[in-house]
């Protein structure tokens, strides 16, 4: 158990403004699993190509995060433990994601072979990632260190708020303008737009979250230097229920990566029928360009109703799994993404259709966002946080790999073909995702609370 000595009771108002800088940083995430297949696609990106750039994600998430979280339970500094972890990552994150989408210019503008402008865009992704999981360790780590025991479920559902709000704002953007004011807003601008949100979002948090001094603090002394075997050990050694939460996680993220990595292109190939442009000529990809561009506002625009879902109802799913327990709330909520992952498989064709699944796979999104780190901080020791949370995120950055190699792979050897176009089965990603998500499922029952 986290020791309560010294916290005082969040209100209302207290939860929000800690939840601000997981907004930004939710904000700048969204934008990179939307709109990062139209840009590596553009710079020549097969499925299996964009599934090895993802592996930015899982590697980063691997190593960066629980380095990150170790390290930031030893600073010290006159700022707090989490908070120089939070402001560097946010910064330099935002460098890159202004880079990102002008990775072809620059490669142009240093008279490059094309191919270059595919390698600084994934170079850019690795860098995103890896400060997005700076900033996110520590971030969740600031729970058990600033919040009551009694209120983590509740603190953690206000960061899952956060995901559904920040999401929403990203996502909806670009497609309200274009609807509102006939105005379609550029790939750049919607990364220059992400940065800035990351940035000052982590800025404010940095600033109005009072996180104590670490300057005279003795935890980290009085904590034997470990190696990370022996980290991991301990980790288990909690509680039994620990390895169980562990494996539901890599499984729920193996259904989970199956929607975030793959929707975008599955919109744009399989619900909207562009083909595959990478081995066309340009005059055949212009006569896509509209339908590319009219299926890329449609993805934002079911990721914007998938995380406003999770928005409503991430509070309620605290005070439920407060009233209910976690694992019962768990369980239904993962069911419920099991029925739309199968739907948005078998109706692809169908835009709307796929859109309400989406909105009905945003309960389970808002489950998996806060649920999980419930059940496991009931069980972190104090001046652990940032560890536990650190390796934590291994059970939910190794899936990762899985889909990112051989979902990617399964996807590129299921090839369409129409005459002269070529297209993939990017349904096949959600009947995996959802077969996973079962298995999660049926192992959270097993949970002891």
């Amino acid at each position: 158990m986290t020791d309560n000595v010294g916290l005082k009771k969040f209100t209302t108002v207290k939860f929000l403004n800690f939840a601000l800088g997981f907004l930004g940083l939710q904000f700048a995430w969204q934008m990179r699993i939307i709109l990062s297949a139209p840009v590596t696609e553009g710079l020549g990106a097969d499925p299996f190509i964009y599934g090895l750039i993802w592996l930015a994600g899982p590697f980063t998430g691997m190593v960066v995060q629980p380095l990150i979280g170790a390290l930031s339970d030893k600073t010290k500094s006159r700022f707090g433990r989490r908070r120089p972890y939070l402001l560097s990552g946010a910064i330099i994150a935002s460098i890159a994601l202004w880079l990102f989408p002008n990775s072809g210019n620059i490669a142009a503008a240093l008279h490059l072979p094309a191919i270059f402008g595919l390698i600084i865009a994934a170079i850019m992704i690795w860098i995103i990632d890896a400060c997005i999981n700076i900033a996110q360790g520590p971030y969740r780590a600031l729970i058990p260190d600033v919040v009551l025991v009694e209120q983590h479920a509740v603190a953690n559902s206000y960061i899952s708020l956060a995901i559904g709000l920040g999401s929403v704002i990203a996502a909806a953007t670009a497609p309200f303008l274009k609807f509102a004011f006939h105005y379609q807003m550029s790939i750049p601008a919607q990364f220059i737009m992400a940065a800035l949100a990351f940035s000052l979002a982590m800025i404010w948090t940095c600033l109005t979250i009072k996180e104590h001094s670490t300057l005279d603090s003795d935890v980290e002394d009085k904590k034997e230097q470990v190696g990370f075997w022996q980290s991991m050990k301990e980790f288990f050694a909690l509680s039994p229920q620990v390895s169980k939460i562990c494996v539901m996680q890599f499984f729920t993220w193996i259904g989970m990566m199956c929607l975030l990595i793959f929707f975008t292109n599955f919109a744009i190939h399989t619900v909207y029928g562009v083909p595959d442009l990478t081995k066309l000529s340009a005059d055949v990809q212009a006569q896509f360009m509209a339908t590319q561009t009219t299926a890329t506002n449609y993805s934002s625009i079911c990721f914007a109703i998938f995380n406003l879902v999770c928005f409503i109802i991430a509070i309620p799913i605290g005070i439920l799994a407060g009233k209910f327990g976690n694992k019962k709330v768990h369980i239904i909520s993962m069911l419920s993404m099991v029925v739309a992952y199968l739907i948005m498989g078998i109706f692809k064709k169908n835009p709307i259709i796929v859109g309400s699944a989406m909105a009905l796979s945003g309960i389970g999104w808002a489950s998996v966002c806060a649920l999980p780190f419930a059940m496991l901080s009931r069980y972190i020791k104090p001046g652990t946080e940032g560890s536990v949370m650190g390796l934590f995120n291994i059970f939910i950055a190794g899936p990762q790999v899985f889909v990112c190699t051989l979902v990617a792979w399964i996807i590129n050897k299921s090839i369409i073909q129409s005459g002269e176009y070529l297209n993939y089965h990017y349904e096949y990603s959600f009947f995996i995702g959802a077969a996973c998500l079962l298995i999660a499922t049926a192992i959270t029952a097993k949970i002891k609370e």
